[in-house]
């Protein structure tokens, strides 16, 4: 268990439905588990395909103003529910005096070898990656377009089959490091990924990273930045 830091953890929330397991974002055991107080604020109308597929960009200000309203009610930390804001990044960052961790895609240039496991190869743009500040030439993999877990997100809809699901990023994983045998470190780009990072790993034999592990190191980082020991 990690000790509490003063405010809580502002998660900014797409508009969906779908099922949430323990790990991911939108799942309140998920910071339960490691002592993070949460608050959880919907984006109305910020459904998975505009985000991911349509990238509309009319939906930076209502995320802007969501963020200025979490750090208003305390939160001491911004995150969000989709990889793909890592395209918001500067945005959120300079609206809010607080860290704001968009996406598990931040971490990518931290670690030798990477690779990126996604929800949408095609909609991860080159655009996105600079963003979030990914080294060009990065190799990439996606879940298959129509897949269990593809379909079912997209679409928002109110099932999913959760052994289906995993077999789906287990399968993006394996042809990731098929094409790319060198590859020594993975990110999950997607923040519905982190329920099946344990069955991936034990899977390609590789380490696996993402938005739940990268948000446990940076709370845990500043709350020791608040309590030095003396």
């Amino acid at each position: 268990m990690t000790a509490a830091a003063p405010g809580f953890l502002g998660v900014l929330m797409l508009d969906t439905r779908f099922p949430r397991p323990p790990g991911d974002v939108g799942n309140p055991d998920t910071y339960a588990r490691a002592g993070i107080p949460v608050r959880f604020l919907t984006v109305e109308g910020a459904s998975p395909r505009r985000i991911v597929e349509e990238a509309d960009p009319r939906l930076i200000q209502p995320f802007v103003d969501a963020a200025v309203r979490l750090v208003a009610e305390g939160a001491s930390m911004i995150t969000t529910s989709c990889g793909f804001l890592a395209a918001y990044q500067a945005e959120l960052s300079k609206a809010v005096p607080v860290p704001v961790l968009t996406s598990s895609l931040l971490q990518v240039r931290r670690y030798a070898n990477p690779g990126i496991v996604t929800f949408d190869a095609a909609s991860l743009t080159p655009q996105i990656l600079q963003a979030a500040g990914v080294p060009a030439g990065t190799p990439i993999a996606g879940v298959r377009p129509g897949c269990e877990f593809h379909r079912r997100i997209l679409n928002n809809d109110t099932v999913l089959d959760l052994a289906e699901a995993q077999r789906n990023v287990i399968d993006a994983a394996m042809r990731l490091v098929e094409a790319t045998p060198t590859i020594e470190n993975i990110v999950l780009e997607c923040t519905n990924m982190p329920p099946y990072r344990e069955s991936l790993a034990a899977a390609v034999g590789r380490k696996v990273h993402d938005i739940e592990t990268l948000i446990l190191e940076a709370w845990c980082a500043g709350n020791a930045a608040q309590h030095p020991r003396r």
